[in-house]
């Protein structure tokens, strides 16, 4: 008769820390007195990966597919300023500034810098500020004005190999933008079957402030933007 092997279970309690305590409230809350809807959108990168690489020829420093993907998102929260709101329980607060929060993993969890007037900066200033928010979040130098504020979220995995994912509304926004990797991917096109650089993005909506039709208008600047990168230029 075969010998079971004999195994011994344990576990480990981690204390929560206050930023995870933190963290699972606020997003408990989000998650179970928000409405939560997702829109799922493909964008073509190609020309985004040309404006890039030609922007960083001049740019004083480095400009990345996220900051890039900031400064279409401040763009377009321009033109669709229902998505730069919140439900504020008897009236919705529609913001006329755009402050964009950006998620950073920390070693405690997660917290988001903010990025505040995005749509009054230049790509080189985003990515110099975001750069500069991130390393404070990361070294536990952040102050609270540093992550507070934000009117929009975006939380980007495509850096860890993350195809797509939906993320939860990160209060007091309506809205948070799930970015995942740009992928090398054969497509059809009049009749050819040619390889295009495909990004899935997908918009998480509070749907007491912002409908369908809404979150999709908003889609279709955010895709124009990123796929045409010059218009973030002019």
């Amino acid at each position: 008769m075969m010998a079971m092997p004999v195994g011994q279970e344990g576990h480990k309690d981690i204390p929560n820390s206050q930023m995870r305590s933190i963290i699972a409230k606020r997003l408990a809350e989000s998650k179970f007195s928000a409405p939560h809807f997702y829109l799922r959108m493909t964008i073509n990168m190609d020309n985004a990966i040309s404006a890039r690489k030609a922007i960083n020829d001049v740019s004083p420093v480095k400009v990345s597919f996220n900051d890039l993907i900031i400064k279409a998102c401040a763009m377009a929260l321009r033109q669709h300023p229902y998505v730069n709101s919140s439900w504020m329980g008897d009236f919705i607060r529609q913001n006329q500034h755009i402050h964009i929060g950006n998620a950073v993993a920390v070693e405690d969890g997660l917290i988001v810098p903010v990025i505040k007037f995005a749509d009054q900066k230049s790509l080189s200033q985003i990515a110099q500020e975001s750069a500069v928010l991130a390393d404070k979040a990361r070294t536990k130098k952040i102050q609270p004005n540093e992550f507070t504020g934000n009117t929009f979220t975006v939380s980007n995995l495509g850096m860890m190999d993350i195809d797509e994912f939906t993320a939860i509304i990160n209060p007091p926004d309506s809205c948070i933008l799930a970015i995942g990797k740009i992928t090398p991917t054969p497509v059809v096109e009049n009749n050819q079957v040619v390889v295009r650089n495909l990004l899935k993005l997908t918009l998480s909506c509070d749907h007491r402030v912002v409908d369908g039709a809404v979150g999709a208008r908003f889609m279709q600047t955010l895709k124009a933007n990123l796929e045409n990168p010059v218009t973030m230029l002019v």
